[in-house]
């Protein structure tokens, strides 16, 4: 039986509620991951929603040596004049070959920390990401596309594509589940195709 893998969810103060949530339940629930909240100063925190959350624990590095992931959840903050420094976080995971995944302004995180150097990647628009990190390293590898973007272990995504950054992630992190992965994009595709 292959060991169940661990992702850290990091959310901070104003996080985007609707864009861990299929990624979570569906790596939990599908694939028997565990899944742990991490905020800065392991502090608890606030969505756009007004949900509070009380993390699993802090989002310094040496607190999470078991991921084998991480996903870095979307927030205004992350564009504002002071964000959390994650680049630590995000360097020993990917160092040990562990996925990095970004949404919407999560991805500010990840250009800060130089995981799209080498890395195709997407967000919120190319005029939005170079707005807010100007010359980042590999601002020449954006993707300016609607769903997410995985190269390598590296996964991005717009905050309006949690069902393909769900899967990219899932698939980046599972690549051996390409059947179970089909079957899961097939029963959220349907929605679209009924809806229209």
């Amino acid at each position: 039986m292959p060991e169940n893998k661990t992702i850290g969810f990091l959310f901070i103060e104003g996080f985007a509620d609707w864009e861990y949530g299929l990624l979570a339940a569906s790596a939990v629930e599908w694939f028997g991951a565990r899944a742990v909240s991490l905020t800065p100063g392991g502090k608890p925190v606030t969505g756009i929603s007004g949900f509070r959350l009380t993390p699993d624990r802090s989002a310094d590095a040496d607190d999470n040596i078991d991921l084998d992931a991480v996903a870095v959840i979307g927030s205004d903050q992350w564009a504002g004049k002071a964000p959390p420094d994650a680049s630590e976080l995000l360097t020993a995971v990917a160092a040990r070959g562990g996925v990095v995944g970004g949404i919407c302004a999560g991805t500010l995180a990840l250009a800060r920390a130089g995981m799209f150097e080498k890395a195709r990647h997407t967000s919120n628009g190319r005029d939005w990401i170079n707005r807010h990190e100007a010359g980042y390293a590999g601002d020449g590898n954006y993707q300016d596309v609607p769903h997410a973007v995985a190269d390598g272990r590296i996964v991005s995504a717009p905050g309006s594509a949690p069902g393909t950054f769900a899967l990219a992630f899932l698939r980046t992190l599972y690549p051996e589940k390409g059947s179970d992965l089909a079957q899961m994009r097939t029963l959220f595709a349907k929605e679209y195709a009924e809806a229209s």
